[in-house]
């Protein structure tokens, strides 16, 4: 009998694409303090006043252009993954969403059925450091068990952004996409400019994420292009750092010159400053700069889902062609191809 479970968590889904679900999951996402980061009053405030008024109704929107026979996007493509790895392994595989369902409190209570089970590994699906992700699903994991006072030992799988098997595996799903040339105006076939969007950050999560308090976004040898080439301390919760990591990584393993890719970040909410530059204007001044055919990769991502689907294969594709570009194609995320699968299972087969 197996002494030991896998926990994957991703993020989470309406449990329907139309209003009163997504007013619902919005509700339970916005709320939590690790995604706004301010005092309750003013959270509860800002999010019934500014968001559920109105967003509910756009969201749903968006889904319904994405949602399938199956489900949300996000939930089939992360269930398809757990289907494979178990597959791979003889450990149980479990799954959970940190907002939505089902829930990180109702697998936790799953595996603790079993009697044998006396460990949980727990793998936030999350290849960057963040509060609004790897920290928060990592306190509610820990909060199940101890609400529950449940006899079972915690491992956590730690930010893998710069793992060599990762990476392949990246580089690896994204080759058939990354080397297809288009043919240009005068007959010449080149390769299309690659986008690396990654989610959005404010820079207060950043600041309050650096364990020194005084590198992030305050220092002159603070990331600004490129990552930071001296280590310090504050990388080891600095999302920024960490996804020009995996693109320094990505394009050294891919073999791309600078000229090549450009990166940017999506995903905006609210008046806070954020991470820049923005996904949208980024695709604008690409296509004001004569760039025709742009390749778009989401590796803060590695499960397709609306801000994929949606926001950058629908949305970001309009925001191109109407200022002059004339092609947008989005690189699948990792999903369950078969060297992600192998990824995922090796570092399972590591605990055992």
């Amino acid at each position: 009998m197996p002494t030991k479970a896998v926990l994957l968590a991703n993020l989470g889904s309406p449990d329907d694409c139309t209003e009163q679900p997504v007013r619902e999951y919005l509700n339970q996402f916005l709320m939590d303090p690790d995604v706004i980061q301010l005092p309750w009053l003013l959270r509860r405030l800002i999010v019934s006043l500014f968001v559920l008024p109105k967003r509910p109704k756009d969201s749903a929107e968006a889904y319904k252009q994405v949602w399938t026979e199956q489900g949300s996007p996000l939930i089939v493509f992360s269930k398809q993954l757990k289907d494979a790895l178990q597959k791979k392994v003889d450990t149980p595989i479990y799954l959970a969403m940190r907002y939505g369902n089902p829930s990180i409190e109702s697998q936790v209570l799953e595996i603790a059925k079993n009697p044998e089970i006396k460990e949980i590994f727990f793998i936030p699906l999350y290849p960057h450091y963040a509060d609004s992700t790897v920290v928060t699903s990592i306190k509610e994991v820990k909060r199940a068990i101890a609400k529950h006072n449940l006899n079972l030992d915690l491992k956590i799988k730690s930010a893998f952004y710069n793992e060599a098997n990762y990476i392949n595996a990246l580089v690896e799903s994204s080759s058939p996409y990354l080397f297809e040339r288009v043919t240009s105006q005068d007959d010449k076939k080149e390769l299309p400019h690659l986008l690396f969007s990654y989610h959005g950050l404010p820079e207060s999560h950043l600041t309050k994420a650096d364990q020194t308090k005084s590198h992030c976004l305050k220092k002159d040898n603070c990331c600004k292009k490129t990552a930071c080439e001296t280590e310090f301390i504050a990388h080891e919760n600095c999302y920024r750092h960490q996804v020009l990591e995996t693109t320094r990584l990505f394009v050294e393993k891919a073999g791309l010159n600078e000229h090549q890719y450009t990166i940017a970040f999506q995903s905006r909410l609210g008046r806070a400053k954020w991470l820049e530059p923005s996904t949208e204007n980024t695709l604008i001044e690409l296509a004001n700069k004569g760039v025709k055919d742009v390749l778009v990769i989401c590796p803060a991502f590695v499960t397709d889902c609306l801000e994929t689907l949606e926001e950058i294969a629908i949305r970001g594709e309009e925001v191109f062609l109407e200022a002059g570009g004339r092609s947008l194609k989005l690189i699948p995320c990792l999903n369950t191809h078969p060297d992600w699968v192998d990824v995922v299972a090796g570092w399972t087969n590591k605990t055992e």
